[in-house]
């Protein structure tokens, strides 16, 4: 069975090379129509902090070991500062030794939206919050099992729901 990743990075032409570090390079895939949520730029503005509106809208990305979840051992749920959906939980946190929240798998995969992109020499996996379409990280496959999937996420990207 194919998982979505694997398909996606098939995609590719036999002379890319999908890079597996590179989390920290900001995105430039193609997110037109992924749940705008029905705000305008000028409301997501006012909704998010600066930092969040340049990760979650412009897809940016954070410095690694300098933002507020990379090191983080609470337990519960992570969900978009965007909306609010429930993405991640702390039960499949791990640390990846990259500097930024590393999840080997979504509470839901429907909740997580994937995208092609290409930018900067490399083929990567692009994950956005599929209700709003906020930007979210890249997902490598060079995560421990069972998924061997290691989604890098910007804390930016994510408010902690703790567990208690």
């Amino acid at each position: 069975m194919t998982t979505h990743f694997e398909e996606k990075m098939n995609q590719e032409s036999e002379s890319d090379s999908p890079e597996k570090s590179a989390c920290g390079l900001p995105s430039e895939a193609s997110l037109d129509g992924k749940g705008d949520f029905g705000l305008s730029e000028e409301e997501w503005k006012q909704r998010l902090t600066p930092e969040q509106f340049r990760v979650l809208r412009q897809q940016g990305t954070e410095p690694p070991f300098n933002n507020e979840f990379w090191n983080s051992k609470a337990d519960g749920d992570y969900s978009c500062a965007g909306c609010g959906q429930k993405l991640f939980s702390s039960a499949q946190k791990f640390d990846s030794g990259t500097g930024w929240p590393s999840f080997s798998t979504p509470i839901e995969q429907n909740n997580v939206g994937e995208e092609r992109d290409e930018s900067h020499g490399m083929v990567r996996i692009e994950v956005h919050c599929s209700n709003c379409g906020g930007h979210l990280g890249h997902v490598f496959p060079d995560g421990p099992k069972p998924t061997g999937l290691r989604y890098c996420i910007n804390s930016a990207s994510l408010v902690q729901n703790p567990q208690g």
